[in-house]
């Protein structure tokens, strides 16, 4: 069972639908608490650590057998509680930090939420040490789109996220730093390539060892509402 812990119910059906594409017949279940966002944007993500752990821990009562954590501010703090959870945490945007550092060493992360910023950077980082590999990681805040997205003006927020992407100029890989980010990627016209979240996180779901960035599974996965 592998279930995904939301800070945001948009992503529901993103996720449903990537499964539907990509992984039919794979069993999601769905936890949403948008609280934990609001308040480690607040306090920092650390402040969240405890109500995270108790997420997981009910998600792994109820037949998880790993889980997903789709919401970046939250995904560091999510896989440091794997170990007193007992089951594989991982990030969403793991996988896609590890591509980025493929891409080439200018990375550039576009976040509408100032809170994701640096632990996106960070994470970018740590993978490139990982797979030793030089990077030079910049962030940049998308001027206007939370608001439009908080007033559920989902085309403007895209809109924004689009408008930031096409006007990068010098950078080899274009990392969008939030899950609900994804959908620019597919009208966006730079050059270089954009890389989104959510694919490839649900993708490493199946994979098998230790490394922090995948989840092993020898099951259906489970995705719980709530």
């Amino acid at each position: 069972m592998l279930a995904l812990l939301h800070t945001s119910s948009v992503h529901v059906p993103v996720f449903d639908a990537l499964r539907d594409a990509a992984h039919p017949g794979l069993e999601l279940r769905h936890h949403v608490d948008a609280g934990l966002l609001e308040r480690a944007r607040r306090d920092g993500p650390e402040a969240v650590a405890e109500a995270v752990a108790a997420a997981l821990t009910r998600a792994v009562a109820e037949g998880a057998r790993a889980v997903l954590c789709t919401c970046s501010t939250i995904g560091g703090v999510a896989e440091a509680a794997a170990a007193g959870v007992g089951v594989p945490v991982l990030r969403v945007d793991r996988p896609m930090a590890a591509a980025a550092v493929t891409a080439g060493p200018r990375v550039l992360v576009l976040a509408a939420l100032e809170s994701t910023l640096a632990p996106t950077a960070e994470l970018i980082e740590e993978e490139a040490r990982r797979a030793e590999r030089p990077v030079q990681v910049r962030t940049r805040l998308v001027d206007g789109a939370w608001p439009r997205f908080e007033a559920g003006d989902g085309e403007g927020y895209l809109r924004r996220v689009t408008e930031a992407a096409d006007s990068v100029t010098d950078a080899d890989v274009i990392v969008l730093a939030q899950a609900s980010m994804a959908p620019a990627r597919e009208s966006t016209k730079v050059r270089v390539p954009v890389l989104a979240s959510p694919a490839p996180g649900l993708a490493a779901r199946g994979g098998g060892g230790t490394h922090p960035g995948r989840l092993s599974h020898s099951g259906p996965a489970v995705h719980t509402a709530g």
